[in-house]
């Protein structure tokens, strides 16, 4: 199983959740399959079944999370090397096919967020895989969903002002 970096951050706001599922919203789910238990006939009681599903899909997001947790190893970004792109860098690229400029932060899991800008996106996706260990100059060719593209690294932010 592949180990993914993760800042300090990440990984507390991971464990968080977890706590808050298994502490807080588990013991509603519970007491809310009691309460519609009471009812009787179980055969016919759609509240139960609907509870029982829930508690289901609570427990399996509870199991992703601690998979994440398990599979994350914490990074200092102060200690990655500088001047190419690692874990926690902000890379800006140009997309050779049409010279737009995109900017990417690398993060780990739990920390991927497509709407920010720069979009910051897992450290195991297709582009940041296609960019890591590159220089300020050099192009990389990704394989993607919908083709390969070529990107050149216009610029690598590492945290250091």
């Amino acid at each position: 199983m592949d180990r993914n970096p993760i800042s300090r951050e990440g990984y507390e706001k991971l464990r968080e959740e977890v706590r808050l599922l298994e502490e807080v919203e588990m013991p509603k789910i519970r007491e809310a399959i009691k309460n519609a238990r009471a009812e009787g006939d179980l055969s016919e009681n759609a509240e139960y079944h609907g509870q029982r599903e829930t508690q289901g899909m609570l427990q399996a997001k509870i199991n992703q999370l601690k998979t994440r947790l398990a599979t994350s190893y914490i990074v200092d970004r102060s200690d990655m090397p500088k001047g190419i792109v690692t874990f926690g860098s902000t890379v800006s690229v140009k997309d050779l096919s049409d010279d737009s400029e995109e900017q990417y932060e690398f993060v780990g899991p739990g920390e991927e967020d497509y709407t920010a800008d720069p979009m910051k996106i897992l450290t195991s996706s297709p582009i940041a895989q296609g960019l890591m260990g590159k220089k300020v100059g050099e192009i990389a060719e990704v394989d993607i969903p919908t083709g390969t593209i070529r990107l050149e690294i216009t610029a690598i932010d590492d945290g250091e002002s």
